[in-house]
């Protein structure tokens, strides 16, 4: 699993780059055309995580049910977040990640519940949901990129 925890680490700097590199007006803004903005995708990319491999597993997350109602799939951005949020989500990024390791090397996820994913691929195992996890957060790169590019 090295590998998967090292993509998902070079992912989640790239995303980082963006919170050192955008003002807050940029973090929230949404274009003409998006349903979302830069800020909602990177939130929205550990709530995910959180969702596909603990809650899956029956462990607890370390997100916030605030964080998830705002952040899960189906929701859109509702909210203008501020420097405070920006870095808790920043902190997010990586402590979410780190606990998701050690957890993971101590065997913590034994069960998991099967998901079906929007691609109608079927999850069964944490394995599966972290590589799955490492394709979604690749897919809302694409679309931060995309947002940048509207600016």
């Amino acid at each position: 699993m090295t590998w998967t925890f090292d993509i998902c680490l070079k992912n989640r700097q790239l995303l980082e780059s963006f919170l050192d590199k955008l003002t807050l007006d940029e973090l929230n803004k949404i274009p003409p055309g998006f349903n979302n903005n830069i800020i909602w995708n990177i939130a929205h990319t550990i709530v995910t995580q959180q969702l596909l491999v603990y809650r899956n597993s029956g462990l607890p997350m370390v997100v916030s049910d605030d964080m998830v109602t705002k952040y899960k799939k189906g929701t859109k951005a509702e909210y203008i977040v501020n420097q405070q949020d920006v870095d808790e989500i920043r902190s997010l990024l990586f402590s979410s990640l780190d606990k998701l390791i050690e957890d993971y090397n101590k065997g913590l996820f034994k069960n998991y519940i099967a998901y079906t994913v929007s691609t109608k691929s079927t999850l069964t195992n944490v394995n599966e949901a972290l590589e799955f996890n490492n394709f979604h957060e690749g897919i809302h790169l694409g679309y931060i990129l995309a947002l940048k590019k509207s600016f």
